[in-house]
C-alpha cells in the first residue's frame, strides 16, 4: 500500500507535529520505507486550530500535493490536519482513492466553512485522538460514528533517551528547591492553557512551600502578559521563564522537576472552542516519573487517573489548583508513588508499539 501524507509544517515542535512524525514512522514500519511520501507546508501558519495561510502558500502546497499524487498514484491519502482537508478531498476525488483526516481537537469543535465541513463529512475515515474529542466532533459535525476511528497520541520515546543537558535553565535550581514545571505555548489565543491559574495559586502555595520555583517552558505573544501577572502577584522571583528549549534542556527540566502542571480550561459554545484535544506533554511528564496536575474536564482527564497517577483540578478555582500543588509538594513520597504509576500507565497504554498496533487494525479494516 502506498500512502501520501499531507501535513502542516514540521519545523516547529508541538503536539500535532509529534503526532504526525509518529504516524509517518508507524506507516513506514508497516508498509515499507518507500511506500510513504510526505508533502508538508513550507511555513508554520497553523495555530489554535486555524490556518493562517497566504495565497501563495495555498497554491504552492496544492500544486506540490497534486503533482505528487498524479505522479505517484497513492492508494491512500492521509491529511494530518483539518486545515488541509479540502486539498485531500480534491485529490481523492480526482484520483478516485480513499482519504482520511486526523482531527486533533478544537479545529473541529466549532461550525466550519463549507470546504472544511464537506472534506470532513466525505472523508472515508476521521481519526480522533481521544474519547472527548470523538464526542465533540461527532456532535458538532454530525458525523456517523462508524466512520470515526480512535488513534490516541503516543509518547515520543526518543525524548526519554535524550541525554540531559549539562548546562541550561535547570542550573538555576538551588539545592533543596521544589520545582513545578509547565511546558506549553504562551499564545494570546491559547490563554486556556492555564499558566494564569497556576500563578494565581502560587501565593498560597508559597506560604506552605516557600522553597518553590515555577519553571515555564515555551514562548508566544502572550508571554509579556503572563510575566506581568507574576509581577503583580508579587511572585516573580519564584517564576523562571525559559523560552524555547532544546530537547536535552527539556529532559533536564523534566528530571529535576517535582510536579508537572497544566490545568487547561475547556470552553465550548457556539462562537468558540478552547481546550486540549489530548495533551501529549502529560505523557512526557509521566514517562519521566512525574506526578501531573490537569483539568477535571476535557481530554486530559482521560489520561490522568485522579489519585493514581496525578490529580485533577478545577482550572477556574484557585483553591483547587493550590490544594493539588500543596498536596504533592508537601508530600514528596505521594508524588513519587503517583509518578511511578504514571510511568507504568504510559508504557502500557501510550507506547509507540500500542500506537502501531492500533494503526494495523485501521489499515486492515
Amino acid at each position: 500500500m502506498k500512502v501520501l501524507l499531507l501535513t502542516p509544517s514540521l519545523e516547529r515542535p508541538g503536539g500535532i507535529q509529534r503526532y504526525t512524525l509518529t504516524l509517518e514512522r508507524a506507516l513506514k514500519d508497516l508498509t515499507g520505507e518507500q511506500s510513504v511520501r510526505c508533502v508538508g507546508l513550507g511555513e508554520d501558519p497553523i495555530r489554535q486550530g486555524k490556518a493562517r495561510l497566504s495565497t501563495r502558500s495555498k497554491w504552492r502546497f496544492g500544486w506540490q500535493a497534486s503533482r505528487e499524487a498524479a505522479r505517484w498514484r497513492p492508494d491512500l491519502i492521509i491529511c494530518t490536519h483539518l486545515a488541509l482537508g479540502p486539498v485531500a478531498w480534491l485529490l481523492a476525488s480526482l484520483g478516485r482513492r480513499p482519504y482520511w483526516i486526523v482531527v486533533h481537537g478544537i479545529e473541529a469543535w466549532v461550525p466550519l466553512p463549507l470546504a472544511k465541513r464537506m472534506a470532513l463529512r466525505l472523508a472515508d475515515r476521521v481519526i480522533v485522538t481521544s474519547k472527548f474529542n470523538c464526542e465533540r466532533v461527532t456532535k458538532r459535525q454530525h458525523l456517523k460514528p462508524e466512520r470515526i476511528a480512535s488513534l490516541p497520541c503516543a509518547l515520543d520515546e526518543g525524548l526519554t533517551t535524550v541525554k540531559p543537558a549539562s548546562t541550561g535553565p535547570h542550573q538555576s535550581i538551588a539545592e533543596g528547591q521544589r520545582v513545578v514545571l509547565t511546558v506549553a505555548r504562551m499564545e494570546a489565543a491559547e490563554q486556556y492553557k492555564g499558566h494564569d491559574a497556576i500563578l494565581r495559586a502560587l501565593p498560597s502555595v508559597l506560604s506552605r512551600v516557600p522553597n518553590l520555583v515555577y519553571f515555564v517552558v515555551g514562548e508566544g505573544d502572550d508571554r509579556s502578559r503572563i510575566e506581568a501577572l507574576a509581577y503583580s502577584l508579587g511572585i516573580r522571583s519564584h517564576v523562571i521563564f525559559t523560552g524555547r528549549v532544546t530537547d536535552s534542556e527539556l529532559v533536564a527540566l523534566y528530571i529535576r522537576s517535582d510536579v508537572f502542571a497544566l490545568p487547561a480550561r475547556t470552553v465550548l459554545n457556539d462562537q468558540e472552542a478552547k481546550g486540549e484535544g489530548f495533551g501529549i506533554v502529560f505523557l512526557e511528564a509521566m514517562a519521566f516519573g512525574k506526578p501531573v496536575i490537569g483539568p477535571n474536564v476535557g481530554a486530559p482527564a482521560e489520561l490522568i487517573r485522579n489519585g493514581e497517577n496525578g490529580l485533577l483540578v478545577d482550572p477556574d478555582s484557585v483553591t483547587s489548583v493550590a490544594g493539588a500543588l500543596i498536596e504533592l509538594l508537601a508530600n514528596p513520597e505521594k508524588g513519587r508513588e503517583l509518578g511511578k504509576a504514571g510511568r507504568e500507565w504510559v508504557q502500557w497504554s501510550y507506547s509507540y508499539g500500542a500506537f502501531r498496533e492500533r494503526l494495523v487494525g485501521m489499515l486492515a479494516s
